[in-house]
């Protein structure tokens, strides 16, 4: 089992960033893949980033690669979504969500574990 929370979101001016954070509980942490999507009303859930266990692998949605950077700290249980660049289209909730297995593009269905997500707005 495994319980997240994200925290960071908030109110940015278009140019800015933000660095979200997700902590995890449980012992296997180091075990898990990771993953941040985004979701504005009316819209799926759409893949932003994911990393595999080790920090190793990672794989972003068109959209943000370049501007977006996952990474993990497997000592503080905790997977951070630092975002550079933002533009108002960014706009959206932020979830965090873990997964056994790594691959480059997952879907919503491949996780299993997501926490209840932090807003980021980006005003232009």
């Amino acid at each position: 089992q495994v319980q997240l929370e994200e925290s960071g979101g908030g109110l940015v001016q278009a140019g800015g960033s933000l660095r979200l954070s997700c902590a995890a509980s449980g012992r296997t942490f180091s075990s898990w893949a990771m993953g941040w999507f985004r979701q504005v009303p009316g819209k799926e859930r759409e893949f932003v980033a994911t990393i595999n266990w080790s920090g190793k692998s990672t794989s972003y949605a068109d959209s943000v690669k370049g501007r977006f950077t996952i990474s993990r700290d497997n000592a503080k249980n905790t997977v951070y979504l630092q975002m550079n660049s933002l533009k108002p289209e960014d706009t959206a909730v932020y979830y965090c969500a873990a997964r056994y297995y790594y691959s480059d593009y997952p879907s919503r269905a491949d996780f299993g574990y997501w926490g209840q997500g932090t807003q980021v707005t980006v005003s232009s």
